[in-house]
């Protein structure tokens, strides 16, 4: 028997990132008709329900390194959906603020979200699809690298002091999420 630690089948981060590639691409298959990928539509929606903020704080709540969110936002930029302006409270800090065009294409886009939402629920059930989004939000909140290994394991190594990833500790947990957001 293959010991748990070197067979891919028993990996978490793979078996993870697998499935959210499969669902991502169905969401960005059924989202296509809309003109935005399913992380645009989670964009323009997370600015929708807590209005304008800076690109800081919008990669700290979708757990988004700061770099790939910026990448995120071009498109959505150039196609005029939403707007980046120095920060009130400090000119240095950008933030992000939805326009009209975007609260419109976001409204457009919902039809489509809602029958993603529906065709997920459908193939796993509401209930399983709940307890599922339960679980990856308490994935997505947990603080893995204070996780007490077991006996025998390695020790997980350190996040890298400048690393801007988010950390897990300074994610919000409390806050009900909009639809897709």
């Amino acid at each position: 028997m293959t010991a748990p630690a070197s067979n891919p089948a028993a990996c978490n981060c793979l078996a993870l990132r697998q499935a959210a590639r499969h669902v991502t691409q169905f969401y960005d298959e059924v989202l296509a008709a809309s003109g935005l990928r399913s992380t645009q539509y989670s964009i323009l929606a997370r600015l929708k329900r807590n209005g304008p903020m800076t690109i800081n704080a919008l990669a700290v709540e979708m757990v988004m390194d700061r770099t790939t969110l910026g990448r995120n936002i071009l498109p959505l930029q150039r196609d005029g959906l939403v707007a980046v302006r120095p920060g009130k409270p400090d000119r240095r800090s950008k933030e992000l603020r939805l326009t009209a065009a975007g609260a419109a294409r976001q409204r457009a886009a919902l039809k489509g979200w809602r029958e993603a939402q529906a065709r997920f629920e459908c193939a796993f059930g509401v209930k399983r699809a709940e307890e599922l989004r339960a679980l990856m939000h308490a994935v997505a909140m947990s603080d893995l690298m204070t996780a007490a290994p077991q006996r025998g394991a390695p020790k997980p190594r350190r996040w890298r002091k400048n690393s801007t990833a988010p950390q897990p500790s300074a994610l919000q947990a409390d806050r009900p999420r909009p639809p897709g957001g």
